[in-house]
């Protein structure tokens, strides 16, 4: 308790430092409320039901781009890895695409899939898909050779030393790609809801915005880093315990 005191202290003095510059008059309060009315609207959005619709919608659809990101980009990493011909299909597009920031695609979407929840789960599976193969990838071709080596001279099969030899030893990479991805995540969940999108935490702070309604779009951001740095405690606690067996 102590120690978390101690970490998490920056942020209360950075709370009142808030405070203090808005209610000073430095920064107009029109455009940068005081930090204890940025908390009565978010405890008048919790009250109102808004907060928990939107943010369920909003996390409902991140988490399900999110997950078939990683699973379809590990098993394209894993072949890109592992087999020569799935590597030289798949490495030039997604090298071509890797720099092509995600958000350029929203109008594209917007076309195809429209305002429903298939478009920003689309985008989220974009954005979260090439850190997912190449974290997978390189984890991979980074094993050291004599371990696959010495299991096959054990008596294991090809798939056995991939399952039980190569996965284990590409964990850290993965995951360290994997939390990139989640922060991605995060990023396009927003950005696809502030242009397309009827409900959700990006879709209110827009609307927010547009009304001029201030500390209720200042709550609502942040209660999206509030959620992005609990997942990423959280993504770091699972890593944490995969990867126990390390010293």
């Amino acid at each position: 308790m102590v120690r978390a005191a101690y970490t998490y202290f920056p942020l209360v003095l950075l709370a009142l430092l808030w405070e203090v510059i808005s209610r000073s008059g430095v920064i107009s309060q029109d455009m940068l409320p005081p930090f204890s009315v940025v908390m009565r609207a978010l405890w008048g959005l919790i009250q109102s039901g808004d907060l928990l619709s939107n943010g369920t919608a909003s996390l409902t659809r991140a988490a399900i781009g999110f997950v078939l990101a990683v699973g379809v980009g590990a098993l394209l990493g894993a072949g890109m890895a592992l087999i020569p011909w799935v590597y030289r299909g798949i490495d030039p597009i997604v090298q071509i695409f890797y720099p092509l920031p995600k958000s350029a695609l929203i109008p594209l979407v917007l076309v195809w899939f429209g305002l429903g929840d298939t478009s920003k789960t689309f985008l989220v599976f974009l954005g979260c898909l090439q850190p997912a193969i190449l974290a997978t990838y390189n984890g991979l071709r980074g094993v050291d050779v004599l371990l696959g080596w010495s299991a096959r001279s054990l008596g294991a099969t090809r798939f056995q030393v991939v399952r039980e030899v190569m996965f284990p030893a590409a964990l850290p990479q993965l995951l360290t790609g994997l939390r990139t991805a989640l922060a991605f995540m995060f990023l396009l969940m927003v950005s696809s809801e502030l242009v397309i999108a009827t409900n959700g935490l990006g879709y209110l702070i827009g609307n927010f915005g547009d009304q001029g309604s201030y500390p209720e779009m200042f709550a609502t951001i942040l209660v999206v880093t509030a959620l992005g740095f609990l997942a990423d405690r959280g993504f770091l606690a699972l890593s944490d315990h995969l990867l126990r067996w390390r010293p």
